[in-house]
């Protein structure tokens, strides 16, 4: 069986694959739940399948700047502040039309 989390030097490391993807979170103290952090992982990952459509290492890779954009709207301070698709990509999409243009 394989277990998607695991403590290492203090810290949980919870993971998840996705196709040929692997997305890694580390998080501190007692008080993380790791299935919280799964779901986390998760909302990451449609998230980037709807604004890359069907994402792939080579969209993360040439898109850099963009997947870090869209986990910064996700994330602030460590905590998880939004979930929903729509509020992430609503910027980012007002990025790509002011770059059309």
């Amino acid at each position: 069986t394989q277990c998607s989390f695991f403590e290492y030097r203090g810290y949980k490391v919870v993971y998840r694959r996705y196709a040929s993807l692997f997305f890694i979170v580390g998080v501190e103290g007692e008080d993380e739940n790791e299935l919280a952090v799964l779901e986390f992982i998760h909302a990451l990952v449609e998230t980037l399948d709807r604004y890359f459509e069907n994402v792939c290492e080579l969209d993360i890779m040439f898109n850099l700047e963009k997947a870090h954009f869209i986990l910064d709207e996700m994330v602030m301070n460590g905590c998880i502040i939004e979930t929903n698709k729509n509020n992430i990509l609503a910027p980012v999409h007002l990025l790509d039309k002011a770059a059309a243009s």
